[in-house]
């Protein structure tokens, strides 16, 4: 696997990749240590995960820099994430005992009744690029306290991030092979798939990539847990903070590059502040710094590979094409690396690329609507479902209207995000299941009942 900068084009390590005969052998491993991984007391397994918080807060430099020559996330970002993770580690450290607790039933006098959580075996996660810690942690972080063990397929431009990943665990004292990483190809994940020693498998990536787990999966009858694209709203009211909305949705759309699942991506805007809302988010736009990513001042970075940008240019080209107006960017910019700026459209015609395709860059389209009735269809006029934003100064009105949108999670004056304290997942083509929070690490477990009489 060849590692190229996206901020220079310069080549920065090779990786040599696995092949089938040592994907045979990590199985093999996974399942021997499944057996006394499962064994082990949930407050041991609690403590060795304090333990990788601890690793992730003393390399956080290390790791982030990684991450950042790798797929060009801003270094004050990418230190940003792994604090993230540690914070989802301390989290599952603190509560996982509580979380996986056995629940009690009403029985007939004299018997006993409850649902035990226990683990299930291998665990297969294939993780995306953009978030190449955080993606990873979300599934280890859980599903290893819960006595599980994880093998993780990353995307083949992070390797450096798959294998200091790995490291986390070492150094954290986590026995061998309870948490393993392959680097291979796209190829060989059907194997593992079908491999009756694996048994759920989680990913997160494109809508095609997760047909394919589900379907390979299902077929097997393996649990899965799908995180797929998303085309969020962000639905602007007539009653809402404009300031702060402008200021939170720049950051929404373009943080990581906007190369998120659920950045803001459409700005759903009431007729009677869509003039103010438009003026704001271009300044708070046009204010932010694209630069090398190691710059700590930087905003905006790279896109994580050059074929991304073009694809991304390809989306706004056509629908510029198609009659929308280009506000502001649109052209990759004329220097070395996959650069893009920041870009707004408005005038999206219906059809066009950007309005029904999920938009993974810093794109944001911007649309006129007349009332909150008209606001609620559009955002709900997607494919897609993972998240949501509404902004208005009436929080019952808010609270009121996120009921309607279908979606995931819906946030009311506040940019999307996830958070391990709450359930994270979405609904329709973004995806089924639930990670983080109680919700998430019960996903992989057999929850048995246990009757005694």
């Amino acid at each position: 696997m060849d590692v190229v900068n996206p901020a220079t084009g310069a080549h920065v390590e090779t990786y040599d990749e696995h092949d089938e005969d040592d994907v045979e052998k990590a199985l093999g491993r996974s399942v021997q240590a499944f057996e006394d991984w499962r064994t082990r007391p949930v407050r041991d397994r609690e403590q060795l995960l304090a333990n990788a918080a601890d690793v992730l807060r003393e390399n956080k430099q290390e790791y982030a820099e990684t991450m950042t020559r790798e797929m060009g996330k801003p270094i004050s970002q990418a230190i940003g994430e792994i604090e993230k993770c540690a914070w989802v580690c301390d989290h599952y450290a603190e509560h996982a005992s509580a979380y996986l607790e056995a629940d009690h039933h009403p029985s007939p006098p004299g018997s006993a009744v409850k649902t035990e959580h226990e683990p299930l075996g291998p665990v297969l996660a294939v993780m995306p690029w953009n978030f190449p810690f955080l993606q990873v942690f979300r599934f280890a972080a859980p599903y290893l306290t819960a006595g599980n063990v994880g093998i993780l397929k990353h995307a083949s431009n992070v390797p450096g991030c798959a294998l200091a990943i790995e490291e986390v665990f070492e150094e954290a004292g986590y026995p061998d092979n309870v948490f393993q990483s392959l680097l291979i190809p796209s190829d060989l994940v059907d194997d593992l798939l079908t491999d009756s020693r694996v048994r759920a498998a989680t990913l997160t990536g494109s809508g095609p990539a997760g047909r394919a787990v589900a379907a390979n999966a299902g077929d097997q009858v393996k649990k899965t847990v799908l995180e797929l694209g998303g085309s969020d709203p962000f639905v602007v009211l007539d009653d809402a903070d404009i300031s702060a909305a402008a200021e939170t949705g720049a950051w929404a759309r373009n943080l990581n590059g906007g190369q998120s699942c659920i950045a803001a991506k459409r700005f759903i805007v009431h007729t009677d502040v869509y003039d103010e809302f438009l003026n704001s988010l271009t300044d708070e736009i046009d204010a932010l710094i694209v630069g090398d990513p190691i710059d700590e001042a930087t905003d905006v970075g790279p896109q994580a590979r050059e074929d991304l940008m073009e694809t991304l240019h390809e989306q706004v080209s056509t629908s510029v094409d198609a009659g929308a107006t280009l506000v502001s960017g649109g052209e990759p910019l004329d220097r070395e690396g996959a650069f893009y700026p920041p870009t707004i459209l408005t005038d999206v015609t219906e059809g066009c690329p950007v309005d029904t395709e999920e938009t993974f860059g810093p794109v944001a389209t911007v649309y006129e609507v007349a009332d909150e009735e008209a606001a609620i269809a559009k955002a709900n006029d997607t494919q897609f479902g993972l998240g949501a934003s509404i902004w208005t100064q009436d929080r019952d009105r808010g609270e009121r209207l996120a009921s309607q949108i279908d979606a995931g999670c819906v946030y009311v004056n506040q940019l999307v995000k996830s958070d391990p304290r709450v359930p994270f997942g979405g609904v329709k083509d973004s995806g089924y299941g639930r990670e983080l929070s109680e919700a998430g690490i019960k996903e992989f477990v057999n929850r048995k009942t246990v009757w005694v009489e």
